[in-house]
């Protein structure tokens, strides 16, 4: 009887898992985006593409039930901005001149 109940108790939790369903590929892509980015990676992109298409990166994952694929991209990273300016210096009044007894 037990072995029983273990089997419906672990059928019923396998549908219940099946219901859920696969991530959509935006989802998948924006979890890969976190761990991309808490690994320290701030100059990258990811793109979804179908699982047939050439396209540049490394593939880490696929989404779509197997039809489609997100591909990853280290870009450059944007150029450091430029140091602001120093104001100018306010010029100098001329000393007075010494005054005669």
């Amino acid at each position: 009887m037990k072995i029983v109940a273990s089997v419906v108790i672990l059928s019923f939790a396998s549908v219940l898992a099946y219901a859920q369903g696969p991530k959509s590929c935006e989802e998948l892509k924006a979890d890969i985006a976190k761990k991309v980015e808490a690994n320290g990676a701030k100059a990258y992109t990811l793109e979804i593409v179908a699982k047939d298409k050439e396209a540049e990166g490394k593939q880490v994952g696929t989404c779509g039930g197997g039809t489609m694929k997100i591909m990853y991209l280290r870009t450059s990273p944007p150029p450091a901005p430029a140091p602001a300016p120093k104001p100018a210096a306010p010029a100098k009044k001329p000393a007075p001149a010494p005054k005669k007894p």
